[in-house]
């Protein structure tokens, strides 16, 4: 019984060790995502803590609250990214498209326009005069380019969003935009014949779900 006492002090210590080295290499990454040494310190870890786990039971029949499965070491290598000097294959790659589409309602065009043309003032050196702003497509192409690119770029009051819907698919191959025209409307939306539907998001606009609210009232 003493070897079995002194083999779950050794076991524990290992548990302790490890978790201070986890600790070490969490520090030392600072918020780095998919850090190689978190990942083998996590290992580590986990597989010290199964090893007393088990041999707890063994010599007690009492268990851990860890409830941990012990985790090959070589094929942790594999799943993080591959051992140094490997290069990671995955046998199954994915292409994900997302396509998204938005209408809108234009309340006033001299509205929106003075805000696009506002938005290209600033973006516009002091000592150059911006070009005028020429019609509601071009209005909100500067908004978005003013923007981040995204559409939150165009929640502005001199929009009044509609429905729209974002669709989830899995592709092929990625979308090649040099085989498109500049002014091709469809191409680089046009879903290919092996490319596969995941799911459609529909979307609402919040001003109608408020304005149901007040009638319900």
């Amino acid at each position: 019984m003493t070897d079995q006492h002194g083999e779950l002090d050794a076991a524990l210590e290992r548990v302790i060790d490890a978790a201070r080295a986890h600790l070490a290499a969490v520090r030392a990454a600072q918020g780095r995502i998919d850090d190689d040494a978190v990942w083998q310190a996590y290992v580590n870890l986990n597989n010290a803590s199964f090893a007393y786990d088990e041999q707890l039971l063994d010599a007690f029949g009492e268990v851990t609250p860890w409830d941990v499965e012990s985790i090959d070491p070589d094929e942790a290598d594999e799943r993080f990214g591959g051992a140094e000097g490997v290069e990671a294959t995955d046998p199954h790659p994915r292409v994900i498209s997302v396509r998204q589409r938005r209408d809108y309602r234009v309340p006033s065009v001299s509205a929106l326009i003075r805000a696009a043309e506002a938005a290209r003032r600033e973006g516009t050196p002091e000592e150059d005069e911006p070009a005028p702003v020429e019609g509601v497509g071009e209005a909100v192409l500067e908004l978005l380019q003013a923007g981040d690119g995204s559409l939150s770029a165009l929640d502005v009051p001199e929009l009044e969003p509609l429905d729209g819907v974002v669709m989830v698919s899995e592709v092929g191959t990625p979308v090649d935009l040099e085989s498109f025209d500049d002014d091709d409307p469809v191409g680089p939306f046009q879903p290919a014949a092996d490319d596969r539907l995941v799911g459609r998001l529909d979307e609402h606009p919040f001003l109608e779900l408020d304005e149901e609210h007040d009638h319900a009232h």
